[in-house]
């Protein structure tokens, strides 16, 4: 089972917004979410609720594809979560996810008994390539004790 799949099955806001996942490797995810009038705002576009549903779900992708094999020993969460709001968007938009440390730095902190904590830099763009928002999602990797 892919790591998208996996999230649609067992994460039920993943399902609700009908988000799929495109590449997802452990330094870069891509979500979409399609347009659907019942997540519209006030405008037309979608709800800032689900793009900021679509920006975390492509950063715990990608803390999945990079991390999934601490999971016996550690639980990814986040830690903080910030949006800015760039562009009106409307219609489908695309989420791309990207790890800010490396993967080897992080589990080095995890060994060493650590509870590292890093970055994932996730952009939002319309079908034109605009950009309408810009995030970062710090997250940690919780030992489990």
């Amino acid at each position: 089972m892919s790591i998208g799949e996996m999230l649609s099955a067992t994460v039920p806001m993943v399902k609700t917004l009908g988000l799929s996942y495109g590449e997802v490797t452990p330094e870069r995810a891509v979500v979409h979410l399609p347009d659907e009038p019942d997540y519209r705002n006030h405008v037309g576009g979608p709800h800032a609720g689900a793009m900021f549903t679509l920006g975390e779900s492509a950063s715990g992708a990608v803390v999945l594809a990079a991390f999934g094999d601490q999971l016996s020993r550690a639980v990814p969460l986040p830690v903080t979560a910030d949006i800015a709001f760039k562009k009106l968007a409307m219609g489908p938009v695309t989420a791309t996810a990207t790890l800010g440390r490396p993967v080897a730095d992080v589990v080095a902190e995890l060994d060493a008994g650590e509870r590292p904590e890093f970055p994932v830099a996730v952009s939002v763009q319309r079908e034109d390539g605009a950009v309408t928002s810009e995030m970062t999602v710090v997250w940690t990797l919780r030992p489990n004790r």
